[in-house]
């Protein structure tokens, strides 16, 4: 195929001294003649050819389609300065909660501008770290990333996992921890999987090599479960479980702390996971079923002698803590320990032989600490309204808390569960002043009256005049939470008069499986018209007003700016769509994207289906002549999750149906993914051009 890409030179993007427009010229899009026919009705599909992303074609499309953002990027007067402010801001020591194992205590730091944290082992909370793992040294431009880091029973090992480029593929090796040692055992092509040990060896699950120049866009299918001995070759690892009539679905295996008990985790075919357990102290012992409806989730959460705790939302939609024993251990003999409550339980953690509980209320955090047989024994006081994770071994009384909140860099408190006493251990110093900002939550009524919850952060002093640029954010899918958290990337935005409001959409998990249930397949439009009224309150409460709104958001909030800025383009002045899901008639094609049919359905499963994707599919409902807000798409050649040619496709279908008030460049990254694992480098890159973008067209001036 011949395509025609018109690559353009600096002198011709120029920004006036009195207006934010620019001439660009686009390169040119080939469009193909390809034609889909779904229940009868076909559908064009001009841009098939992008998605072959090893083609020499696509490849010169996204160089000519990087050379015009960058051009237009340049001349944004601030952009430089921006950019160094983010790398000072940044530039601080970032440290992770310390855990315990086997009576060494570790954790991750990263001296401020490192592109990966690095892991450190000390004797106590008080003696000198010593380097452990250090990523930086995996790779010279810090694109390979650590995963997962899984200790073996005995203590004598760590197993921990890679990824590189950003892909979702992983690496397992394994480190001698009593002589820092890296043992020649490396698993190739894991993927969903961490490491579950069990004496000298450990669980985990892979694929098949997969077809060469396919590795990130072919679908991913027959996941299996292996059993890798030490000093083996991965050639030798057992095959423990696989469904070869469920192709597509995922299996994992987790091990109990004692050894005693193999769990076998299905899911990708509703919205939680079948559960089976293995008894390992037994020869031959058979794999029993013990709960197979996919629509809920079972987690195990201990195994103490004959006694198994869950955590399930199986008649529960806000959750609760259930108990069964080994010798019966089927859904139907599972008893409730802890009630589901009006609060939504997220986590819960086993701490000095007591459950430390997580709920989520309103969109924050709430720890209570429950004695073994679910009586509550107190709540644990946190700084402020805000998001909580906990770490600490079963059988000690010492655990750390980290707390972050939106003015509120993540801070790490020693806490005492027995006498439910905790001190600050470590805060970071940020070239901030969170005493100059304020936070409030308001809730505004939904297109169908209901009400839905949003925070807005902004310097205090601020005046509802109707001018004000508001960055609002969202996500709204796969029971996914947005909390409270800090970001040094949103700073710069905020000191120069920008409100970030971040809005907890349908879709969700702020409330429960109902609450999730409410922005899933034909009721997907709930989310949309949520994050539509969110703009629509900012606007008539006089924080805002069209023309100075961007919205923002990835993966699937990628698809929810996609889908907004195409339904309502009068009401946004710039959109940004990270690593979005913008085909949803083809969405499923590729590598795990099938997975997501439990939240969105798909376009095969049957003619109203198929009409409602089609309705709202950003690729889909755009219309010529139209202007649009603008927008910055963003994504990355290595992203296997979210394929890159989501965005290649939506960019060059935009920018045809634009009628050119306003820009539409895409912003496509090298050697990075769907964002996990990113250096620290690329996303200080990624942010400058993004804010530097959305201020420009906000009309904001940087101090």
């Amino acid at each position: 195929m011949k395509i025609y890409c018109l690559l353009l030179l600096g002198s011709m993007i120029t920004f006036s001294s009195c207006e934010k427009k620019a001439k660009i010229v686009y390169p040119e899009t080939a469009k193909g003649n390809t034609v889909d026919t779904y229940f009868g009705v076909e559908v064009a599909d001009p841009y098939r050819w992008l998605e072959n992303d090893t083609s020499a074609e696509t490849a010169a499309w996204v160089k000519a389609q990087n050379e015009v953002t960058l051009n237009y990027l340049k001349q944004i007067p601030f952009r430089a300065t921006l950019k160094q402010q983010l790398t000072e801001l940044t530039n601080y020591e970032k440290y992770g909660s310390p855990f315990k194992k086997h009576g060494r205590y570790y954790f991750f730091k990263n001296n401020g501008l490192q592109n990966q944290s690095v892991l450190y082992v000390q004797h106590s909370p008080e003696s000198e770290p010593e380097v452990l793992l250090d990523p930086n040294k995996l790779s010279e431009d810090g694109t390979v990333a650590l995963g997962g880091i899984y200790f073996s029973n005995n203590g004598k090992y760590m197993a921990y996992t890679i990824s590189r480029s950003g892909s979702d593929w992983q690496e397992i090796y394994v480190l001698d921890l009593t002589t820092g040692r890296l043992l020649d055992d490396c698993i190739l092509w894991a993927k969903i999987t961490g490491a579950s040990w069990q004496g000298d060896g450990f669980y985990y699950s892979a694929y098949d090599a997969p077809s060469d120049g396919k590795e990130y866009s072919n679908v991913n299918e027959n996941h299996k479960i292996y059993y890798h001995k030490l000093g083996e070759p991965q050639s030798k690892d057992k095959l423990v479980y696989q469904n070869p009539a469920h192709p597509k679905r995922f299996y994992t295996a987790g091990v109990s702390e004692n050894e005693k008990v193999l769990f076998i985790y299905e899911s990708g075919e509703g919205q939680g996971n079948a559960l089976y357990l293995k008894d390992l102290t037994k020869k031959n012992a058979p794999v029993v079923k013990v709960a197979d409806d996919m629509d809920y989730s079972y987690s195990p959460l201990d195994v103490s002698g004959n006694r198994i705790l869950f955590l399930t939302n199986y008649g529960a939609p806000k959750y609760k803590i259930m108990e069964a024993t080994l010798s019966a251990p089927a859904l139907k003999n599972w008893k409730d320990l802890i009630p589901e409550s009006d609060a939504v339980l997220t986590t819960v953690d086993i701490i000095g032989g007591k459950l430390v509980a997580t709920y989520e209320k309103d969109a924050s955090h709430h720890a209570y600490v429950y004695d073994m047989n679910g009586k509550q024994l107190h709540e644990v006081k946190l700084p402020a309204l805000g998001s909580v994770s906990f770490s600490g071994d079963k059988k000690d009384n010492e655990a750390f808390y980290t707390f972050t909140s939106f003015t509120f860099p993540s801070s790490i408190y020693r806490y005492d569960i027995e006498n439910n006493a905790f001190e600050l251990y470590r805060a970071p110093e940020v070239k901030f002043n969170p005493e100059d900002y304020t936070t409030e939550q308001i809730f505004f009524e939904s297109k169908d009256g209901t009400k839905v919850p949003m925070f807005l952060t902004y310097k205090k002093g601020l005046k509802k005049d109707g001018k004000n640029p508001v960055l609002l954010y969202g996500y709204g899918g796969f029971n996914i939470s947005l909390n409270p958290g800090f970001s040094t990337m949103r700073l710069p935005f905020m000191e120069n008069g920008g409100i970030y409001a971040q809005v907890n959409l349908r879709g969700g998990g702020e409330y429960g499986k109902e609450w999730h249930d409410a922005g899933t397949k034909m009721q997907k439009q709930n989310v949309f018209d949520d994050f539509i009224a969110a703009a629509e309150y900012l606007v008539k409460d006089q924080y805002t007003c069209p023309q100075k709104i961007a919205i923002m958001g990835g993966s699937n909030g990628g698809l929810l700016v996609g889908a907004c800025l195409n339904q309502r383009p009068d009401l946004f002045k710039v959109a940004i769509p990270q690593v979005g899901v913008m085909d949803m008639l083809r969405y499923h094609k590729f590598t795990i994207g099938w997975n997501w049919a439990s939240d969105y359905g798909t376009s095969a499963d049957n003619k109203k289906m198929f009409e409602y994707l089609k309705a709202y599919s950003p690729l889909h409902t755009l219309k010529p002549g139209t202007a649009y807000p603008a927008t910055l798409i963003t994504t990355a050649d290595h992203d296997d999750r979210v394929v890159p040619a989501h965005s290649f496709k939506y960019a060059a279908a935009l920018q045809a149906a634009n009628d050119g008030t306003n820009p539409t460049l895409i912003r496509i990254e090298s050697k990075a993914g769907h964002g996990a694992g990113k250096p620290i480098s690329k996303v200080i890159d990624e942010y400058a051009d993004t804010y530097a973008f959305i201020m420009h067209h906000l009309d904001m001036k940087m101090k």
